[in-house]
């Protein structure tokens, strides 16, 4: 029923059992400073307990158990010669008998040398606190009151001065108070002044409450800081003293990680896009330095698989964003063909949706990217602001890849531009075509995926002791043994989802997206080109468009169908042909500058105009003749007449009076031969500019 050593609680205190013996226990009072083994019965202790007065309890002392004090050290040799001296005392049978327990202890003190009371204090430790030798350690970390605030009774801690004049300052509570003023002022602050400088800023707050100090007599710097290490916690220290976004990103303590909420593969994809550190030059010309590509990286965060990946000189943003998870959704084996390199879907298995895509907040964040959400049912997932340590797998990929180039790679950023002792500018270095860098970044993704070891993984439970640390050989036993395999799609379906959207009117001229106009059967079929008062043209339209190709756009007729229609460039827009939009956005930003600039020319020479009329029309008021002596029916009567006369001015003009007649020679006709040409009319395009779309 009872175990030795078993702590009880009786009435609210504390008693160790020591020893059983049948109908009786001896047992001790933990709390008493005085206390003694006794003996209870048994059936007492059983009574106790069906009247809910006696109950078990936790062992206060059970650490002392784990106690190992260092091999030579002052608490280890105390320990050992502590027991030593009581083992007799606590070894004997009858220990809980008080004459017993008084003839050993006297025989113990008169052969050892010892007092009566630091044997009765050593035993009594020894039962209390779990009859085990390290029960009788020393209590080191108790003395000097660690961490407490002592009284200063007026007096200075800490010893006397030597060297310093002056005896010292005494620290009060006036004095802590000025420590904490000057400490949260200057010290615990984002900008990172160190001590002294706060040091001397509580000299001067201390001088204005006190001008008679002397300099000897202030508190030192030692002073302040036995204050600051004793009252302000690490913790405390570090959230303070570092920026609100360094802190929750590079500083704060990690709480999980990134596979403790992945359930399988394809469960989350992070996105994130760097610039990488080498200069390029062009493909077409290798003299032309183009700069520093952007690199996208689509990463499951299950398997580390690079599910899909961009390299180009878009900058980062949603545009940019959907090449890279296009191809992470869709198959690899043809984009890897392009690049000369011939790979099988095994190779590369990261085909389908995921369950969710963890982006920063400008790239999907918003409505472009509702399309995915509301017909694949893939779950979008925004970091906050300035937390890149929220996307940590695919933002250690950027290091991984490139760590494999920058060692040897010619245009490497270097740590500066300025020309220093014979230094060389690094950018003119550059010597990678933006093809041949896409064919390194490709062969490392593949290398990654397939044979990179992840020493650094943290498995699950589950996982066998032989499966190979890859990506890909944790995506395929993920895909065999967990949830969250992707989920197949029309690869069409996905790329036309993913584009970006944007609003397209319609008119006479065809559809319109930021003023390039696009026609396709279907709107033909409905008429709504058609120029009559009775066409009713739908409003509110959305587009989709691929930002590297202008030619085509995806109309949606209906939002709340799923159909699109695929619409080309019409003949007025064949400017466009070929180009991207970014070239369109840019062509027509400068005519619409162009047309600013011709508009504003043209209003000043309209208002040029104007006054030129305003003024002849004032000069013909002003030399107006009177006419008083005609009527004006007489004036309307002779108007043909004078209409007659201003023909015959008009035409002695053309023909004056002193200009010389030419004698007309008649020009020699020289005859074709015959059957030369066959026929010399204008060609006749009636039929081409007035098609009609029946024939």
């Amino acid at each position: 029923m009872f175990r030795i050593n078993e702590v009880l609680t009786h009435e609210g205190t504390l008693f160790r059992v020591l020893s059983l013996l049948g109908e009786q226990i001896v047992w001790i009072n933990i709390e008493d400073s005085r206390g003694l083994p006794s003996l209870v019965f048994v059936s007492e202790l059983s009574k106790a307990f069906d009247d809910e007065m006696l109950i078990r309890a936790d062992d206060p002392y059970a650490k002392l158990i784990l106690a190992t004090p260092e091999e030579g050290s002052t608490a280890q040799l105390k320990r050992d010669k502590n027991f030593r001296l009581i083992r007799d005392i606590i070894s004997d049978p009858l220990f809980y008998d008080p004459q017993v327990r008084g003839a050993k202890i006297k025989e113990v003190a008169s052969a050892n040398s010892a007092s009566k009371s630091n044997l009765y204090k050593l035993i009594r430790r020894y039962w209390q606190r779990g009859q085990t030798p390290n029960a009788l350690l020393p209590h080191y970390k108790n003395s000097g009151g660690k961490g407490k605030k002592r009284k200063a009774n007026g007096k200075k801690f800490g010893r006397p001065r030597t060297i310093s004049p002056g005896v010292g300052a005494t620290i009060d509570e006036q004095t802590e108070r000025l420590f904490r003023i000057a400490i949260d002022k200057h010290l615990l602050t984002e900008n990172k002044s160190d001590f002294p400088y706060a040091h001397r800023r509580f000299t001067t707050l201390y001088k204005n409450y006190f001008p008679d100090t002397s300099e000897s007599e202030i508190p030192t710097k030692w002073q302040m800081l036995h204050f600051y290490k004793r009252e302000y916690s690490l913790t405390e220290k570090l959230r303070k003293r570092t920026n609100k976004i360094e802190y929750n990103k590079d500083v704060r303590q990690l709480s999980s990680t990134a596979n403790a909420k992945t359930l399988g593969p394809g469960s989350r994809y992070e996105i994130d896009a760097t610039i990488a550190d080498i200069y390029l030059v062009s493909d077409s010309d290798r003299g032309n330095i183009v700069g520093r590509p952007v690199i996208y990286f689509v990463k499951d965060v299950f398997s580390r698989m690079i599910a899909g990946f961009y390299v180009g000189f878009e900058n980062p943003s949603y545009a940019t964003a959907i090449q890279a998870l296009t191809m992470a959704m869709t198959n690899k084996v043809q984009l890897c063909a392009e690049y000369g390199v011939k790979i099988s879907e095994e190779d590369w298995p990261t085909v389908g949706l995921p369950d969710a895509i963890l982006a920063d907040r400008g790239e999907l964040l918003g409505h472009q990217i509702e399309s995915l959400e509301n017909s694949f049912s893939v779950r979008i997932e925004n970091t906050p602001p300035y937390r890149g340590d929220a996307k940590g797998i695919v933002e250690r990929s950027f290091r991984t890849i490139q760590a494999e180039f920058k060692p040897f790679a010619p245009g490497v950023v270097g740590k500066t531009k300025i020309k220093k002792h014979g230094g060389r500018d690094y950018r003119l270095d550059a010597r990678f075509p933006v093809q041949e860098f896409k064919e390194i970044i490709l062969s490392s993704i593949l290398m990654h995926n397939r044979f990179d070891v992840l020493e650094k993984y943290d498995r699950e439970a589950d996982m066998p002791p032989d499966l190979e640390m890859t990506p890909l050989s944790i995506w395929n036993w993920g895909i065999q043994h967990r949830t969250g395999r992707l989920r197949a799609a029309p690869e069409e379906a996905i790329r036309i989802s993913l584009l970006p959207r944007t609003k397209a009117t319609i008119s006479d001229l065809g559809i319109s997206v930021f003023g390039v106009y696009y026609t396709c059967p279907e709107i033909i079929e409905q008429g709504w080109l058609h120029r009559a008062k009775e066409v009713r043209r739908p409003v509110g339209l959305q587009a989709a468009f691929d930002p590297s190709s202008a030619d085509k756009i995806y109309l949606f007729p209906s939002k709340d169908k799923g159909e699109y229609w695929t619409c080309s460039l019409t003949p007025r827009s064949r400017e466009f042909a070929g180009a991207s939009f970014w070239d369109v956005w840019q062509i027509k930003n400068q005519q619409k500058k162009t047309v600013a600039t011709s508009r504003q020319r043209l209003n000043e020479q309209k208002r040029q105009h104007e006054e030129f009329i305003a003024k002849k029309i004032k000069a013909a008021q002003q030399r107006s003749p009177q006419l008083d002596d005609l009527s004006d029916a007489e004036r309307i009567r002779s108007i043909r007449s004078n209409k007659e006369n201003e023909k015959r001015i008009e035409r002695q003009q053309r023909n004056p009076e002193n200009s010389q007649k030419t004698n007309a020679r008649k020009g020699k006709t020289i005859p074709f031969k015959e059957n030369t040409l066959e026929k010399y009319d204008y060609p006749n395009l009636i039929e081409e500019l007035f098609d009609n779309e029946d024939n």
